[in-house]
């Protein structure tokens, strides 16, 4: 019989090495190396096994049957349009996010829904069954009247896979939640629940339950501190889609985002907020956001931002402060600091504008982060507005790349982005010239092209009350 080997596992990127190290080679973490030790596989499983073994035949192309999977139907209608258009039938989804942010919330809520029309497994690694019905009734309670549980929710607290599946094969339901994988454990394996080789080998044995058995599997998984999942990234390889909760919790909304989905669109967002009674919808995110914004208030502007194929009309708010020191601040929320950096660079240089004697900070309403350049000019023009003391017109949306000449460069999607801002209201677009013109501008929105950041920073912004 083999002898059980050992290696050293990086618990931040999944680098392996064959010795010890105090620094990864890989991310240059330091003391994240941990020894794991692997059990021999089964000599069937070994290369060089027993022909026999094998189960699969090639196929011709045109021989395989094509057609469109008829997909589970999910009543709530933003994680719907995440996993593009319902759950899919044999898929495996992967939800990550910072502890409290609502993920278990999340699942519960959609294993209640499910449970109306097919059986549902909700298997639970780190709450006891009483946990999860305490949730389960303060998600449903309705006023005074007692909650009214669907029959054909299953609930089972269990981390050892094996009998995990043998729970799943004998319930045969159609969707299985799994909360969290890290909590997960292969007895054969001789690492602790939650290592790089414990999280990879019980992933790929539920994917492959789920291939083979036509059942949907959701799986939960925790994050590091540096906001990725925990484990080795051939976690998400294995995955169909990975979704991820992300937001502030010190306030009210969750964006779920898809950061890869084998069927359906990537990058698209669903916009929740918490709520006493769970996660709620938010069917008109764009009007949410803008809420509580304070009009013509100096170092505000409107950017439309694209989440895959929902156009987001979001507040972004600049504010200049005279520094004491030698070396400003340049402090983004909601933005790369790259880019901020880029932006006062630009604003300094062609704009003329003082700002290697004030503090910048730049802030994105309600907790959303935007990493599309499409929100250059609107950051370009919130600071300016608080360096002057004059606010953007309240009618106007500002969109555009920022070039380091100090031109505005065009950004994909511009008719989608223009029709939200024009079903909410706005009168006026300032946008980047255009040099072909491929298709008509909305209708009901003034457009102004602008070539330079000085001509477009000119518009947006009211000009000074008269002294006479």
């Amino acid at each position: 019989m083999a002898k059980a080997v050992s290696h050293f596992v990086c618990q931040s990127c999944g680098r392996t090495s064959p010795r010890a190290m105090g620094k990864c080679p890989n991310c240059g973490a330091w003391g994240s190396m941990v020894e794991e030790l692997l059990a021999p596989a089964p000599e069937p499983a070994r290369a060089g096994g027993s022909l026999a073994l094998l189960r699969s035949t090639p196929r011709r192309l045109h021989e395989i049957e094509s057609g469109a999977e008829a997909r589970l139907h999910l009543p709530i209608s933003e994680f719907a349009r995440v996993l593009g258009g319902g759950v899919v039938p044999g898929s495996i989804v992967l939800i990550g996010g910072d502890p409290g942010i609502g993920k278990s919330t999340l699942t519960l809520q959609m294993a209640l829904e499910m449970a109306v029309s097919g059986v549902v497994l909700y298997i639970s690694g780190e709450e006891s069954e009483r946990q999860i019905k305490m949730r389960a009734e303060r998600l449903l309670r309705n006023g005074d009247s007692d909650p009214v549980f669907p029959p054909n929710l299953l609930l089972v607290t269990e981390t050892n896979l094996n009998t995990i599946v043998e729970h799943i094969r004998a319930v045969q339901p159609a969707l299985v939640i799994v909360d969290s994988i890290q909590t997960v454990y292969m007895p054969e394996l001789s690492s602790s629940a939650g290592s790089v080789a414990q999280v990879r080998e019980c992933s790929s044995r539920l994917r492959e339950m789920a291939k083979s058995s036509n059942m949907a599997i959701f799986v939960i998984g925790h994050v590091t501190k540096e906001g990725v999942i925990a484990g080795p990234r051939v976690l998400e390889h294995i995955v169909d889609t990975v979704l991820y909760l992300e937001g502030d919790r010190f306030q009210s909304y969750r964006l779920l985002r898809s950061v890869k989905n084998r069927f359906g669109a990537t990058s698209e967002v669903g916009v929740f907020e918490m709520r006493e009674r769970g996660m709620v919808e938010i069917t008109n995110p764009s009007e949410a956001f803008l809420a509580e914004r304070m009009v013509n208030a100096p170092g505000s502007a409107i950017a439309v931002t694209m989440e895959g194929t929902r156009p987001l009309l979001v507040e972004l708010q600049g504010l200049t402060s005279t520094t004491n020191f030698g070396n400003p601040r340049r402090t983004p929320n909601g933005i790369d600091i790259n880019r901020l950096l880029l932006i006062v660079a630009v604003l300094s240089r062609r704009m003329g504008l003082r700002l290697s004697e004030q503090d910048v900070f730049v802030n994105v309403v309600g907790g959303m982060r935007i990493t599309e350049p499409a929100a250059d000019l609107a950051v370009a023009a919130a600071i300016t507005s608080s360096l002057r003391d004059l606010p953007v017109r309240a009618d106007t949306v500002l969109i555009g790349e920022l070039g380091l000449s100090g031109e505005l460069r065009m950004v994909g999607q511009m008719p989608a982005r223009l029709r939200e801002a024009a079903k909410l209201g706005f009168k006026t677009a300032v946008v980047p010239r255009r040099i072909r013109r491929v298709e008509p501008w909305p209708e009901g929105l003034h457009i102004v092209e602008a070539r330079s950041l000085r001509e477009a920073i000119g518009f947006a912004l009211l000009e000074p009350p008269s002294k006479e």
